[in-house]
């Protein structure tokens, strides 16, 4: 089995064995970067967080991450975005307001209401919108307080509710952002990286 190379971004808000490990398991030969040239190198790049929102935003401004991660989801390169990642993509987040995002796309992150359970940690149903090329119905394993709640213009997108229906997962091109965790979400995550690698392989899974 030949293993495809991706570049995961060290935001120093995430579990990186975490990533690293369902990336090998999907058969990737993940590399971590802490240079933000590998943006532009990168046949494939990863970008995960976990935590808040202004110390991931912070770390990636002061590495130098914000303007060439911009640039290459902008152009639709290869670019896999999960949890907290897939929130730096918008222009804001009520967990620290004032604080910008990437801005690849205006709509910002929200806190669940309060009548449900905050954080969201567990197991939830994804429903998919149509024009969707790697994403496909499950569940999938979430850990987050903070959601967008519309999709933005330009992007397909799967759904999950809680406490009403929110962005499970984007996609748009090469580009896929997951509110979830695919990478702690059992066959089915391992399924949808592969899909995102183009890796082949075992077909376990798959939609």
């Amino acid at each position: 089995m030949r293993f495809v190379p991706v570049t995961v971004v060290h935001t120093g808000v995430a579990n990186l064995a975490s990533v690293q490990a369902g990336l090998r398991r999907a058969g990737a030969e993940p590399v971590v970067a802490e240079d933000p040239r590998a943006a532009e190198d990168a046949e494939r790049l990863v970008l995960p967080g976990v935590g808040a929102f202004a110390p991931g935003m912070a770390r990636l401004a002061v590495c130098g991450w914000v303007e060439p991660l911009r640039k290459r989801i902008e152009a639709g390169r290869a670019t896999l975005a999960i949890c907290l990642g897939m929130q730096f993509l918008g222009g804001s987040s009520e967990e620290s307001r004032g604080i910008p995002g990437l801005s690849v796309f205006a709509e910002g992150a929200k806190r669940f209401p309060g009548h449900v359970r905050v954080p969201q940690i567990g197991w939830n149903a994804v429903t998919c919108g149509e024009g969707l090329r790697y994403l496909c119905e499950g569940y999938a394993y979430y850990a987050n307080s903070y959601r967008l709640d519309a999709a933005p213009q330009g992007w397909c997108a799967a759904w999950s509710d809680h406490g009403g229906r929110f962005v499970a997962a984007l996609e748009r091109g090469s580009v896929l952002a997951c509110q979830f965790h695919p990478e702690l979400s059992g066959p089915w995550g391992i399924g949808l990286l592969r899909r995102w690698l183009g890796a082949g392989g075992s077909e376990t899974g798959s939609c």
